[in-house]
């Protein structure tokens, strides 16, 4: 393995003479010369692994000699050594992008540390990483093999969540086959435990999760009030792992009151999740109570018109007297046009925005070829979250938001799941067209392999004919039909769905922030 070379320019470097010895017989190759002239000399002869760099030198000076470093080798670190404190030079080394920042008098071992953690770090933090995660996987392991509780299946699935992204970070990707075995066993609990208890929670809402149904009166709220703006944000289709994508950028404008998930209804789809939201009602009771603003499955026309009314409907039962904002963005122009309503809506006590980039995305991941492949992955499918929205008007329209100190509840209907197992089912041509859900008449298929709701009305689902049926994909599913069977399968494969049972579309965030 070659020597690591380190280039030390300063003035006293005599005087240094025992730290150049320390790292020498650390094993380190160090070239020590006595100005900045010097060391930019010695950079343009020959590459260098890190640069020490006295900041008070004759001639040049040390923030002169670093930015003439950087134009010949912007991808060395400079590590910046310097006996002043001045407040100035430290952010002049800041702005030009040093690696650290040393006060003299320095030891050998502050030397040897500042080494490490700028060449070394990756391999540190792997090793530790690997490790922390092996000593877990044990713990998750006997967990999930207990009677876990509604709540402790969210933990799970955080700390399932946290690793998986910890993991994504280093280039050893040895462990992540380890941790999706882990993730595929949890989620094939998770499913025999949510199809045990489902039924029972829409019985008992108070001894249940918070849900769909449940979640606006329980959670948003008690929130409102005439003294401050609150902006309900609902990004569609947004996962629990999506939103700690975009939550470093969300935390530099606001804090975090509390982070918290709650359980999509059944089927996990906007027609059936989100109307439930804003009604504060179960589907079949929206469909009883307001018929006029329900659709079922076979009927024409979009199934989600009326939310406003709905929400409305329900702050009045709630005993909320007040007039909300309705917003629903679905494309680009509508959302600067947004942004230039913020001040407007901050005179009013509840302003909803629903947001549908990422559920739009969902579905141009499975009809484009060309957006298939940017979000081929879980680690992809993230990547391209974060950047549509580090570039997107929703997120100026929040940090316009935090500028006028709004407070935001930050939440989604349902969550999507990448499918690969095919699941035969036949049907006649009624029968929606969802890849994870299924409901109709005379339906033909396995019952090992789905869960199955035979009498809607205890689902709190419409019915439509006497005969007709709901079944559940579970985990990571998908329903084919026998016909042009391998075409469909090819087609649908490592695709993201929505409508099923598992984690990733069940447990969804609902996070409350405060403007900093």
């Amino acid at each position: 393995m070659n020597k690591i070379k380190i280039l030390w320019a300063d003035d006293e470097i005599d005087l240094l003479k025992p730290h150049v010895i320390f790292l020498e017989e650390k094993g380190y190759d160090v070239t020590a010369v006595l100005s900045g002239n010097e060391a930019i000399e010695k950079i343009g002869e020959q590459k260098f692994d890190i640069v020490f760099l006295d900041e008070n030198m004759p001639g040049l000076s040390g923030l002169e000699t670093l930015q003439q470093i950087k134009e010949k080798s912007p991808s060395v670190p400079v590590v910046m050594i310097t006996k002043s404190e001045e407040e100035s030079i430290m952010e002049g080394a800041i702005g030009s992008k040093i690696s650290d920042y040393l006060i003299k008098p320095v030891n050998p071992k502050q030397i040897l540390l500042s080494i490490k953690k700028n060449l070394d770090s990756g391999r540190l933090v792997s090793e530790k990483t690997t490790m922390n995660y092996q000593q877990e996987f044990r713990n998750i392991g006997m967990s999930i093999s207990n009677r876990l509780d509604f709540n402790e299946w969210v933990d799970i699935y955080n700390k399932l969540l946290y690793w998986e992204l910890e993991l994504e970070k280093l280039k050893d990707r040895s462990m992540e086959e380890i941790l999706k075995m882990q993730k595929n066993e949890a989620n094939h609990v998770f499913c025999s435990f949510l199809e045990k208890n489902y039924i029972q929670w829409l019985k008992d809402a108070e001894n249940a999760p918070v849900m769909s149904h449940t979640v606006f009166r329980k959670k948003i709220a008690p929130k409102i009030n005439n003294d401050s703006p609150l902006f309900l944000v609902v990004i569609d289709n947004l996962r629990l792992d999506q939103w700690h994508a975009i939550k470093p950028l969300i935390c530099e404008h606001f804090w975090i009151d509390t982070e918290e998930a709650y359980y999509s209804i059944l089927p996990t789809t906007t027609q059936y999740a989100r109307n439930s939201f804003f009604a504060g009602l179960l589907p079949s009771e929206i469909e009883k109570k307001y018929p006029d603003l329900w659709l079922n499955d076979e009927d024409e026309g979009r199934k989600n018109m009326h939310e406003p009314e709905l929400l409305e409907s329900q702050l009045k039962r709630l005993g909320k007297d007040i007039k909300p904002s309705y917003n629903k963005v679905l494309n680009q122009s509508y959302g600067r046009k947004l942004i230039n309503d913020i001040p407007n809506m901050m005179q009013r006590p509840l302003n909803v925005i629903v947001y549908n980039f990422i559920d739009m995305l969902s579905h141009a991941l499975t009809d484009t070829d060309i957006v298939r492949e940017l979000a081929e992955d879980e680690p992809a499918y993230r990547s391209l979250t974060l950047n549509w929205f580090e570039r997107s008007p929703l997120f100026e329209a929040l940090k316009n938001i935090a500028a006028r100190k709004g407070r935001v509840i930050i939440t989604t209907d349902h969550g999507s799941v990448r499918v690969k197992d095919p699941v035969k089912i036949v049907g006649d041509k009624t029968v929606n067209s969802n890849l994870r859900y299924k409901q109709g008449k005379n339906l033909s298929y396995s019952a090992k392999e789905v869960f199955e709701i035979k009498n809607p009305a205890e689902a709190f689902l419409p019915k439509v004919n006497v005969s007709q049926a709901y079944v559940f994909a579970r985990e990571y599913s998908f329903f084919a039909y026998p016909n042009n069977y391998n075409h469909y399968v090819k087609y649908y494969a490592d695709t993201f769905q929505h409508g099923g049972i598992s984690l990733e579309e069940v447990i969804i965030p609902i996070v409350h922030l405060q403007p900093k």
